[in-house]
């Protein structure tokens, strides 16, 4: 109890400025042409690597397609969401891309997967069953050479 209350004072400073933050990221959708294209074209890359992403990728196409029709209000309430969205999925397609394997399953799984309670911003390190650790903890591991 004692540190909530110490911490309390900086939770409104960090649910102000993510709230800042998924602010902006609405008015450089509408103010920049193309934008959304641009970061859904990005995310296709990886498309068809994992089927969690690949959810995810209709749900934020879902999200993009609802800011054309919603009024300022509704956008501004939907803002956060679609804000963590779109940083998980980045995340997500250049895992999936670029390191393809244990560590970007892991990722898809404990960030997009189907048991994820609450979406993007859910406990970090909140891992679900059935994921190569042994393999993950491998590549973190240092050798060193001899000789």
């Amino acid at each position: 109890m004692p540190r909530l209350y110490r911490e309390a004072p900086l939770n409104s400073i960090w649910e102000g400025s993510g709230n800042v933050t998924a602010l902006d990221v609405l008015r450089a959708l509408a103010r920049t042409p193309g934008c959304a294209d641009a970061l859904l074209a990005e995310l296709d890359l990886a498309a068809g690597g994992d089927r969690r992403l690949d959810a995810a990728l209709d749900q934020l196409r879902q999200l993009l397609a609802g800011l054309e029709t919603a009024t300022s209000l509704e956008a501004q309430y939907r803002a956060r969401r679609l804000a963590g969205l779109i940083a998980v999925a980045m995340q997500a397609a250049l895992l999936v891309r670029h390191l393809p394997g244990p560590v970007a399953d892991a990722f898809c799984a404990s960030r997009l997967g189907p048991a994820v309670a609450g979406g993007p911003g859910a406990p970090f390190g909140t891992l679900p069953d059935g994921l190569d650790v042994g393999r993950i903890l491998d590549r973190a591991r240092v050798t060193t050479g001899t000789g």
